[in-house]
C-alpha cells in the first residue's frame, strides 16, 4: 500500500492547507483501524456466503441485511453527507439524532473523520490533496487501474489526517454534534448487536443470533461500504458529465442506484449545496426523494436546490 501513497506526484497532500502528515504510532494506529474497517466486515461477508451456500439461513436473515443496508445508506447519504457535510437542509434534533446514529452504524469512521474527509475531497477534487481521487497516478491504463483501486479502499491507509479546525470548525464547535463523534463506537456496536438480538430472539437460538450478526451486521457493512466507496472511485472515472465542474466527477447510474443517489457525482459537484443529487425527476436519487417527502411532512425544512437558471448556466459551460 505504501507504494501507492508514494506514487502521488509533486504537490503532495501534506503540503496542502488543512492536511497534516502522521508519523510513528499515529500513522500505525490509523492504518490498523483502516485495515479493521476493510477486513473484519469482509470476513463476515465470506461467512454469510458460506451460510447461504450450506442452506443454513432464514428469510429473516436477508430481511435484516436489507433493512440494515437501508438504514446505513440513508444515514450516510442524508445524515453525514447532505445534512452535516453540506448543510443542504435543516431538521429537528430528534431527526438529526436518527440520521447521525444511522450514519455512524455504517462504520465508515467517526463523524469528524467523515465530514473533514469529504469537505477536503471537495476542496481538492481530483487534485493533489484529494484523499481518494483515482486520477493522481498517470494517464496510461496501468496508472488508471492503480488509481481506481487506490480511490476505492487503500486511500484510507494514507499517513495523513484532515484538520478538524480547518475543514469542520462548525461541527467541532457544537457539543451536540460532537457527541455523535465521541460515541461512534457505541453506535457501530449497536448496529451489529441489534440484528443479532432480533435473529436470536426470533429463532430462540444462538445460531439465529449468529446469522443475524453476520447478515444484518458484518455482511451489511461490507456490501454497503463497497457500494459507498464506488462513489469516490468509479463515479470519478466512468459516467456522463453534463456539467462543467473542474474535476472528473461523473454521473454513474448503477452506483447511484446502490447508493441512494450518491453516484450522481457530476451533478453533486456542480451543485454541492443541493439536497438533491438529481436535476431531473428520472435520475435515481432515493435520498433526494426521501428528503422531499420528509419536507412535505414537515420533518425537514429549508431544503436547498439550484434553480433552473443556475442549472442552465453550468450546462452551457460544457
Amino acid at each position: 500500500m505504501r507504494s501507492l501513497s508514494n506514487a502521488i506526484p509533486a504537490g503532495t497532500p501534506s503540503r496542502r492547507p488543512g492536511i497534516t502528515p502522521l508519523v510513528g504510532s499515529s500513522a500505525a494506529i490509523k492504518k490498523a483501524t483502516a485495515l479493521a474497517v476493510m477486513l473484519v466486515p469482509l470476513a463476515g461477508f465470506v461467512l454469510a456466503l458460506r451460510q447461504l451456500a450450506s442452506g443454513d439461513w432464514r428469510p429473516l436473515d436477508l430481511e435484516l441485511f436489507a433493512a440494515g443496508y437501508f438504514v446505513q445508506m440513508a444515514g450516510i447519504t442524508m445524515g453525514f453527507h447532505r445534512y452535516l457535510a453540506h448543510k443542504t437542509f435543516r431538521t429537528s434534533r430528534m431527526v438529526e439524532a436518527v440520521l447521525l446514529i444511522a450514519g455512524s452504524m455504517a462504520a465508515q469512521g467517526p463523524l469528524m473523520f467523515w465530514v473533514t474527509t469529504h469537505r477536503r475531497h471537495h476542496s481538492y477534487s481530483d487534485q493533489a490533496g484529494d484523499p481518494h481521487s483515482p486520477h493522481l497516478f498517470g494517464t496510461d491504463w496501468r496508472s488508471r487501474l492503480k488509481g481506481l483501486w487506490f480511490a476505492h479502499m487503500p486511500w484510507m491507509l494514507a499517513p495523513d489526517v484532515s484538520g478538524w479546525a480547518f475543514f469542520a470548525p462548525d461541527v467541532l464547535a457544537s457539543r451536540r454534534l460532537f457527541f455523535y463523534h465521541r460515541t461512534y463506537l457505541l453506535w457501530v456496536l449497536l448496529g451489529l448487536a441489534l440484528p443479532a438480538l432480533i435473529g436470536g430472539v426470533t429463532a430462540h437460538s444462538w445460531a439465529g443470533a449468529w446469522n443475524g450478526f453476520l447478515f444484518g451486521g458484518l455482511a451489511r457493512v461490507f456490501v454497503a461500504n463497497q457500494a459507498a466507496w464506488c462513489v469516490g472511485s468509479i463515479s470519478h472515472m466512468f459516467g456522463s458529465k453534463p456539467f462543467k465542474t473542474g474535476d472528473q466527477s461523473a454521473n454513474n447510474w448503477p452506483v447511484a442506484i446502490l447508493t441512494f443517489g450518491e453516484g450522481l457525482q457530476n451533478n453533486h459537484h456542480a451543485f454541492p449545496g443541493s439536497y438533491r443529487h438529481s436535476v431531473h425527476w428520472w435520475e435515481p436519487d432515493l435520498s433526494g426523494w426521501l428528503l422531499a417527502a420528509l419536507g412535505k411532512a414537515g420533518a425537514v425544512w429549508d431544503l436547498r436546490q439550484p434553480d433552473a437558471a443556475a442549472i442552465a448556466r453550468l450546462r452551457e459551460l460544457v
